[in-house]
């Protein structure tokens, strides 16, 4: 009996702790929930998923992202997967965000969640030599997604590469 009732407070507890978030992370708090892509299945389309969770007392925010490919003609099949964290500037209102992949990438973004909480914008930090990237992220119903991936050479605008939508499956 007494294990149970130290298991159960444990998880209690843990619970609790997912649930509270730095008021500086709120307006992006209609992302938290793990989230499935819809669509895909044809040629050169995958299927994925991601998820963001608070974590570290919710100080931060934790996205994990996968996306499977299935093979074509001209490409064998392959998996992405990905991970970024975000996290309030120390001594700033402003979010940041930091993002690592299998294929080797590494992009420092600043975040731009609008006053209405309905949206959110991940733009990668401006560099004379290397391509800029900017993630949107839309609420378009409860628990719906669409999501804009955008990428820019240097010295040009951006360009859509990947629109998709999702929607949450667990908050």
């Amino acid at each position: 009996m007494r294990t149970s009732v130290l298991l159960f407070l444990g998880v209690a507890s843990l619970f609790a702790q997912q649930g509270k978030m730095d008021s500086r992370l709120a307006p992006l708090e209609f992302l938290v929930g793990e989230w499935v892509g819809e669509g895909g299945g044809g040629p050169g389309q995958g299927d994925g998923g991601f998820s963001f969770l608070p974590d570290q007392d919710g100080r931060i925010l934790i996205r994990k992202n996968y996306a499977n490919y299935p093979a074509t003609r001209d490409k064998p099949a392959y998996s992405h997967t990905d991970l970024t964290v975000v996290y309030p500037e120390p001594g700033e209102t402003r979010l940041r965000a930091i993002y690592f992949d299998n294929e080797g990438h590494t992009i420092h973004y600043t975040v731009e969640p609008p006053a209405n909480g309905n949206s959110a914008r991940f733009v990668s930090d401006v560099s004379t030599s290397q391509p800029r990237y900017r993630l949107t992220y839309l609420k378009t119903g409860n628990d719906q997604l669409a999501i804009r991936f955008e990428i820019a050479p240097p010295g040009k605008e951006f360009s859509t590469y990947i629109e998709a939508k999702a929607h949450r499956i667990r908050r």
